[in-house]
């Protein structure tokens, strides 16, 4: 039975959350001596998949509706799912992903495993390594279904490539009874998104204003990192919600992770625990990030910051 995974895309572009679906999908279905079908929707160019083992594709048209519809996609996925006859489901753990797999799952009649960090050590019964309690532990899942989808965490595979010449199908785009309807849409724009970014820098009280943040964006534009910002940041509109990060806001599993006057709450430390790599730049050593960091520096951010950026300036050129 084939591993059928959901590859997100963005304005035809598939992201990279989509390609390490795809990476961890060709591992399993190497592992079980299957095949691998990707499903996208209005991707313009899929064959970047070929670079990541991908055997079939389905790239479906959603003739004119242009954002994600929860109850269309999962529909269009179940079907290919059904036709197929696949086993095992996999989509990213983005906010799309996690609103996708338990509705996807449902319509499938599987198991949902969310906030997998690891390929399964067992297939027979399928059991997944999942984080639990906010990134402070793991656990072990096992499935008493046939089907499972599994929701793969940022950043927890990587990309890997596996060459192949994949087979282009088309998709059915199925119909919906749901009179949900987007009015507007919020965009970032020119910028490495918080989902995508393999380094954050984010910002925090300890910044005095936003007149100050070209020092947060100078680090940014040198590392080629995405920004973001604590709540109270944010809350004062010092910076757009876009960029908030932490347990209210949008969760953060960057391989580095840079806090710059952040004194680390526990909301935001449990959005970013996933980040495999934690920096943090405070001048109150007592400031709790300190003890959840792997890296610490304690200084004025506003003498740090310009050494840093001047020397990454210099290792760079």
């Amino acid at each position: 039975m084939p591993v059928v995974v959901y590859v997100e895309s963005h304005n035809g572009v598939i992201k990279k959350a989509g390609l390490e679906v795809a990476s961890y999908g060709r591992a399993i279905a190497s592992a079980t001596q299957t095949y691998l079908v990707a499903v996208t929707f209005n991707t313009d160019d899929a064959s970047i998949l070929n670079i990541h083992g991908v055997d079939k594709v389905y790239n479906i048209n959603t003739k004119g509706d242009s954002f994600f519809n929860v109850d269309r996609y999962s529909a269009s996925l179940v079907s290919i799912i059904e036709n197929e006859k696949a086993d095992i489901i996999v989509v990213s753990a983005s906010a799309d992903g996690r609103y996708l797999g338990p509705i996807l799952a449902v319509g499938a009649q599987a198991a949902y495993f969310s906030n997998v960090v690891a390929l399964p050590s067992s297939y027979d019964p399928l059991t997944v390594k999942r984080s639990c309690y906010t990134n402070k532990a793991f656990n072990k899942s096992v499935s008493n279904k046939r089907r499972a989808v599994i929701s793969l965490s940022s950043n927890a595979f990587g990309l890997k490539e596996q060459p192949s010449s994949a087979e282009n199908l088309e998709g059915e785009y199925s119909t919906s009874k749901s009179t949900l309807k987007v009015t507007a849409v919020d965009k970032v724009t020119d910028k490495v998104t918080i989902a995508d970014a393999d380094i954050v820098v984010s910002g925090g009280r300890g910044l005095k204003g936003p007149e100050n943040w070209h020092l947060i964006e100078d680090l940014a534009t040198v590392l080629g990192a995405a920004t973001a910002c604590s709540k109270p940041v944010s809350d004062m509109g010092w910076r757009p919600h876009s960029e908030h990060v932490g347990q209210t806001g949008k969760p953060v599993a960057s391989n580095l992770y840079i806090a710059i006057g952040v004194s680390g709450a526990i909301q935001h430390l449990a959005g970013i625990n996933s980040s495999k790599v934690k920096v943090v730049i405070n001048n109150d050593p007592e400031a709790p990030f300190f003890k959840a960091a792997d890296y610490g520096i304690v200084g004025d951010a506003f003498e740090v910051l310009p050494k840093l950026i001047e020397k990454l300036k210099a290792i760079k050129q």
